[in-house]
This record gives structure tokens, C-alpha cells and sequence, in this order.
């Protein structure tokens, strides 16, 4: 019987050259398609963005740069070149120091923003799971809650008497006061949020602390950027002060009380130009630090866990830590901190809860209340659906396709001057160009002009960036970039639309038929009309916000807040999820 002779391999013989390599580009790990047709769909993807960032950024900023050499009333009269002479006038009425002010007024926000919410996000991650998810549900309070205008009145009206002597005797301090009050918990909600994915490590472990320092300078740029160009809180504060205004303030009264819209546009280039060395600082430190957003899985476990590593231990816990660990002195900290939180929260919003119940509103003739929450809720939405739509897209195409491989993050410089430009500083150039298309005083031309939401481009390019090394790694398209991002679509859309409906600069500046008008509006009208009665305007305030949405946005954000971003890890460095080489 004959045996077949087993091969033995011979250590002196020297190995196979390599097959050659197939012809054409060969699909990028387990991503299954080809190099090509990823940089074409990436950058296919980028063309909407790119669209909407011309028409609702770029060419505003550049009319707002024309206008501001020229002297005319902005209502299609003769205008003349006056060189820089509008921007002498910008500076000699003030504009250095309302944007010192603005910058005092920042102060206190930012220590909340750099201190108080990394402590508090530090003794939550430390504390333990549960205690971490009671944390997480009450951070969602504030964000709920966002009504800057009917808070902010509400709560001015009930303390009118009581600073009475206070605004005569240190208005500044006593304005520093109120707004670190009106925004601590806004402030310290988001911060701790996002602190607490910094802080929480990944699958593979390593250090946190560049990923810390990464989101700690980004939030405080844009706690700056907020500042100087808030509008929402300007009336119950500082309204009516001449010389303790923020920029945005006397920049809209002269372009749209003394009809002097060049003066006006000559102060939003000098904001528009601050404003945009903020964004950019912003994200040349999320590209230079490789940040990158990954979400960890559905359960407790991250994906890609040892097994030894228990369900509820934190991501990068080492194994055989008890699920139900926790430090004793983390959950002290954490309980006088959020007792302090919600004591300030309770302060602040309590006001404006009580009128919440009132009855309904005396509304002007033909005016009903449906029609009111209509105007408030259904033009911000539609932009809000859009902007996050395209951004998506975007950031999928920058982050999770790669066009340019590892310098893919670079296409988010063109977007970066506009990261944190609100709706103020391009207003007066939105009003001239819907007043050209005689938008004024209708439903068109009450919808907000952003048709894309750069903040959430951003977010979503470091969450597809995050998670393509997975997908790389044979993960279904699926299971690793589609349902990972469509909670995070969800969260983006609802918060700027609560943003948009909130904001009330752009409806003051469209609409002066009250049939068109939101709540914001007929707030501000009525408190005009009564010489700010509270019992005149409580029960408009509770439209501004209702009951029932305050609710809707309660719950979503607290389910937002257990079920997903609990599920995420900000991380920082190098990563073998680089992209292509």
C-alpha cells in the first residue's frame, strides 16, 4: 500500500514571488467598492453643501463687503462709494467696545463651559452607569428648555423690582449676572455632554486627554462666537442701554432704525471677519488633533470588546472591573454638582413655568392660536430637515468615502469661516434679498435663509470618519455608517429646528403683519403696547415655547441622550481608520 510523501517545506529555499496585483483599482478593505467610484460619489456628495453654503453664506458675505463701501438707505434708492469711511463710523460708535463687553459677558460662560462641565462630566463618568444615565437624562432639561426670549423675559419681569437699584448702581456686573444665570445650564449642559463622550475611551482603549483638550477649545470658541453675536438675549438685558449693547445690537438699529446700511454692513464684515478666525481656529484643531467621533454599539459592551469586559463597564474599562463599580467620592462631587445644577435650573426657568399653565392669550383681531404656532414651528422646520439633510450627506461624503484619503478633512475648510455664523450677521443681507423678491410680510418669507446646517457637517464628518475603519474592516454599510448616524440625524434636525423657532431676529426683520407673525413677535409687540406688563404677556410667553412641544423635545432629547450618545466616544490621534493611503 503506497502512502503519498508528505511535503516538508525547505528552510533554504527562498519564496514565491508575488502574484501580480489585478488590473484597475481594487476595492479599500471591506468598504466594497472601488477607489474611484468613492472619490466620485464623495465628491458628487459634496455638491449640494456646496451650493447651499454659496447661496446662504458666501455671496451674503460678499454683498454684505460690497455694502459696506457704499452709503445709501438699502430700499433700492442712490447709493455712493465712500471708501472706508463707513468703517470709521463703525468704530467711533463703539463697536471695540460693545465687543468688549460682549467679551466680558463671556467670561463666566466660559469658566462653565472649560471648568464646571468637565468636573461635572468627570465625576458622572466615574460615578458609575447609573448614575451617569440619571446625569445624562437631566442634561437634557436645558436643552429642552431652550427659549431664550421667553425665559429670558419671564424671568427679567420677575426680577424688574428686585434689581431695580442693582442696573442703576453696577449695571455691568449686574449684566454679567444675569446672562451667566439665563445660560448656565445651556452652557453646562452641552459642555458636560460632549465631555462626557471625550472622556469615555473606545474600544481600543488609550488616553482620553487629547480628545479633552480637542473639544475643550473648540467649545470654548464656540462660547465666544455665541457671545459676541447673541441677539436672543439682548432685550431682557441689556436692551435699552446705549452704551452696554452686544455688536449685533447697534449693527441691526443702524442698518434698520437710521436706515444707514452701509454703516451697518461695514460692522457685520468686522463680525463676519472675527467670526470667521474663530471657525477656522475651530477646525484646524479638530483636523490637527484627528478627532473622530465612533459609536461603541447598541449595548454597554463597546463593539470589538474583550469578553472579559463586563456589560455596564464603562468602554475601556479594564476587565474584571464589577459592572457596578463606582467611586464614592465621584458620586459625592456629582451629587452636590447636580444639585447645584438644578437648583440654578429651578431659579432661572421658574418663571417662565409658571406661566406655561396660563390661560390662552389675548391674540389681535383675526388671529387665532393655531395660526400663531404655525408661523412659530413650520418655516423653521423646513430649512432645519434640509440643512441637516445636506450636511449629512456631506459628511458622509468628506468622512466616510475619503475622496482625498487622509486629507479628506481638508474639504471642511471652505465651510469653516461660516462654522459659527448665526443668522445676525447675514441678516441685513437676507432682508435686502427677500425684500428684492418681495418676500416681506408672507409665509416664504418667514422661513430662515440657512439651507445648511455647517455645525452638523462637521459632526457628521467626524462620525463617519470614526466609524469607516469598521466599515473598512468588512462591518455591513448598514450596521456600521447608517444606523450609527441616523439617531445623530434625528438629534441634529430637532435641535435646530428648536433653534430656528426660537430665534427671533429674522421674523422682527420680515414680518410686521401680525397674521404672519410667531409667538416672538407678538411678545415683543405686546410688551411694547403694555410698557412690559408681566400679567399683559404671560400668556403670550407660553406660546413661544408650549407645553406640548417643551414635552415632545423632553422626550426625545432624554431618549437621545440614554440610548445613543451615551454610545459614543470622542477620540483623538492617530487611528488605523485613517482612509485610504
Amino acid at each position: 500500500m503506497s502512502a503519498n510523501p508528505t511535503s516538508v517545506p525547505d528552510p533554504k529555499a527562498h519564496p514565491a514571488p508575488p502574484l501580480p496585483a489585478p488590473f484597475g483599482p481594487a476595492p479599500a478593505g471591506g468598504v466594497g467598492i472601488g477607489r474611484t467610484a468613492q472619490v466620485v460619489t464623495g465628491l458628487v456628495l459634496l455638491v449640494p453643501a456646496a451650493v447651499a453654503l454659496l447661496w446662504s453664506y458666501a455671496l451674503p458675505s460678499v454683498s454684505t463687503l460690497v455694502e459696506s463701501f457704499r452709503r445709501g438707505n438699502g430700499l433700492g434708492g442712490p447709493t455712493e462709494s465712500v471708501g472706508g469711511d463707513n468703517y470709521a463710523q463703525v468704530i467711533e460708535r463703539g463697536f471695540l467696545g460693545d465687543l468688549g463687553h460682549a467679551l466680558l459677558l463671556a467670561l463666566v460662560p466660559l469658566l462653565l463651559a472649560l471648568l464646571v462641565a468637565p468636573l461635572l462630566a468627570l465625576a458622572a463618568q466615574r460615578a458609575g452607569r447609573v448614575p451617569r444615565l440619571v446625569t445624562r437624562a437631566l442634561l437634557a432639561l436645558p436643552l429642552a428648555a431652550y427659549a431664550p426670549l421667553a425665559v429670558g423675559v419671564a424671568w427679567t419681569m420677575d426680577r424688574f423690582e428686585a434689581d431695580r437699584d442693582a442696573w442703576t448702581q453696577a449695571p455691568t456686573l449686574t449684566a454679567a449676572r444675569a446672562v451667566a444665570l439665563l445660560t448656565a445650564g445651556l452652557v453646562v449642559a452641552v459642555g458636560a455632554t460632549v465631555f462626557l463622550a471625550a472622556l469615555r475611551r473606545g474600544p481600543g482603549g488609550g488616553r482620553s486627554g487629547p480628545a479633552v483638550l480637542a473639544v475643550g477649545g473648540v467649545l470654548g470658541l464656540a462660547v465666544v462666537a455665541v457671545t459676541v453675536q447673541s441677539w436672543s438675549l439682548q432685550w431682557p438685558v441689556l436692551g435699552g442701554r446705549e452704551d452696554q449693547v452686544a455688536p449685533l445690537v447697534r449693527i441691526v438699529r443702524e442698518s434698520v432704525a437710521w436706515l444707514q446700511f452701509g454703516v451697518g454692513a461695514a460692522g457685520n464684515v468686522l463680525l463676519l471677519a472675527l467670526l470667521a478666525v474663530l471657525g477656522v481656529l475651530a477646525v484646524v484643531l479638530l483636523l490637527v488633533t484627528r478627532t473622530r467621533i465612533a459609536f461603541t454599539g447598541w449595548r454597554d459592551r463597546p463593539a470589538g470588546a474583550p469578553t472579559g469586559t463586563p456589560t455596564g463597564a464603562p468602554a475601556g474599562a479594564p476587565t474584571g472591573v464589577p459592572a457596578g463599580a463606582r467611586n464614592p467620592v465621584a458620586l459625592g462631587v456629582l451629587a452636590v454638582g447636580l444639585l447645584a445644577f438644578l437648583g440654578v435650573l429651578a431659579y432661572v426657568l421658574a418663571p417662565w413655568l409658571r406661566a406655561l399653565p396660563a390661560e390662552a392669550a389675548l391674540l389681535p383681531s383675526g388671529v387665532s392660536t393655531g395660526q400663531v404656532q404655525v408661523n412659530t414651528w413650520l418655516p423653521p422646520l423646513i430649512p432645519a430637515v434640509v440643512g441637516v439633510g445636506v450636511a449629512a450627506l456631506a459628511g458622509f461624503g468628506i468622512g466616510g468615502l475619503r475622496p482625498l484619503g487622509r486629507a479628506s478633512e481638508l474639504l471642511l475648510l471652505p465651510f469653516a469661516p461660516w462654522l459659527f455664523v448665526g443668522d445676525g450677521p447675514l441678516a441685513i443681507a437676507h432682508f435686502a434679498r427677500a425684500r428684492e423678491a418681495d418676500q416681506l410680510n408672507t409665509f416664504v418669507g418667514l422661513i430662515p435663509p440657512g439651507w445648511l446646517c455647517i455645525p452638523a457637517l462637521v459632526v457628521f464628518t467626524l462620525l463617519f470618519r470614526g466609524q469607516r475603519e469598521r466599515w473598512e474592516a468588512g462591518g455591513g454599510f448598514g450596521s456600521t455608517m447608517l444606523l450609527p448616524a441616523l439617531p445623530m440625524l434625528a438629534g441634529a434636525g430637532l435641535l435646530s429646528w428648536l433653534v430656528g423657532a426660537q430665534s427671533w431676529l429674522w421674523p422682527q426683520l420680515v414680518v410686521a403683519d401680525v397674521r404672519h407673525a410667531p409667538a416672538a413677535n407678538l411678545v415683543l409687540l405686546r410688551l411694547a403696547e403694555t410698557f412690559g406688563d408681566p400679567e399683559a404677556t404671560r400668556g403670550l410667553v407660553a406660546q413661544v415655547l408650549p407645553l406640548p412641544m417643551l414635552l415632545l423635545f423632553l422626550a426625545a432629547f432624554v431618549a437621545l441622550q440614554l440610548l445613543y450618545l451615551d454610545r459614543l466616544v470622542i477620540g483623538a490621534g492617530r487611528s488605523t481608520g485613517d482612509g485610504p493611503r
